[in-house]
C-alpha cells in the first residue's frame, strides 16, 4: 500500500484553509481584486494556504534579507514580508508595472510596504545587482517557467548556509509527469537539475500546484 496526499475537494479546501491561518480582509479584498480586475490571469497568485504557510516559514527561519521572483499583484510578498524578523528587507523582482501597482497598494494597506523593495525589469539581469556575497536567508521563484535554471543559478551562490529557496509551480498541474508545453518541458528539466544539484537538499512538496523547498548547504 503507498501512502500519499489526499486529494482536495471542494470542500476539503475550505476546511483547510480556514484551519491554518484563514486570511484576514487584507488577503481576501486582494484576491477578489485580482480576480476581477485580471481574470485570465488571476490564477498566477499563490493559493490562500500557500500565502499562510509563506508567513509561517519564513518566520520560522527568522528571516532578515529575502528575494521574491515574481511578485505579480503582491499575495506572495505580502505574505513573506509579514513573517520577516525586525529590521527584515524583501527585494522583489516583475516585469509589470500594471500588476505591481496593484500589489504597491496592499503592502501600504498591510503595512508592510517599508520592508519591500520593488526593482522593474528582466529578473535574469536584474538579479545580478544583488551583492555577490552569502546573505539571503530565504528566496521564493514564482515567474516565467523557462526562466527558473537562470534565476536558481543566481540566488543558489547568494543564500547563506542553511538559507532556503522556495519554487513554485513543480508540478504543473500533473503534466510533469507528460509534459504538454515549452513551460511543462522546462519545469520537468528543472526538478531533474534541482534533485541533481549537490548544494542543496531538497523536497518537493504538494502544495498547491506544487512547491520545492530547498536548503543550500
Amino acid at each position: 500500500m503507498t501512502l500519499k496526499s489526499i486529494p482536495l475537494t471542494d470542500e476539503l479546501h475550505t476546511y483547510l484553509v480556514a484551519h491554518g491561518a484563514p486570511p484576514d480582509a487584507v488577503v481576501r479584498d486582494l484576491a477578489e481584486e485580482t480576480l476581477a480586475l485580471l481574470p485570465e490571469d488571476a490564477g498566477m497568485q499563490v493559493a490562500p494556504e500557500q500565502a499562510a504557510f509563506l508567513t509561517f516559514l519564513t518566520r520560522l527561519l527568522g528571516v532578515r534579507q529575502a528575494v521574491e521572483v515574481g511578485t505579480f499583484t503582491g499575495l506572495s510578498s505580502l505574505s513573506i514580508a509579514r513573517g520577516l524578523a525586525e529590521g527584515g528587507r524583501l527585494t522583489c523582482f516583475d516585469i509589470s508595472e500594471e500588476y505591481t501597482n496593484v500589489a504597491r497598494r496592499y503592502w501600504a494597506r498591510a503595512g508592510v510596504d517599508d520592508r519591500i523593495e520593488l526593482r522593474i525589469g528582466a529578473a535574469g539581469e536584474r538579479l545580478r545587482e544583488l551583492p555577490d556575497e552569502r546573505y539571503l536567508d530565504f528566496a521564493f521563484i514564482d515567474a516565467d517557467k523557462t526562466g527558473y535554471p537562470v534565476y536558481w543559478d543566481e540566488l543558489v551562490p547568494r543564500m547563506r548556509p542553511g538559507g532556503v529557496i522556495a519554487v513554485d509551480n513543480v508540478l504543473r498541474h500533473g503534466r510533469v509527469i507528460a509534459p504538454q508545453s515549452a513551460d511543462d518541458r522546462a519545469i520537468a528539466a528543472f526538478n531533474d537539475a534541482v534533485l541533481a544539484d549537490v548544494r542543496v537538499d531538497a523536497v518537493m512538496l504538494p502544495i498547491a500546484d506544487g512547491l520545492t523547498l530547498a536548503r543550500v548547504h
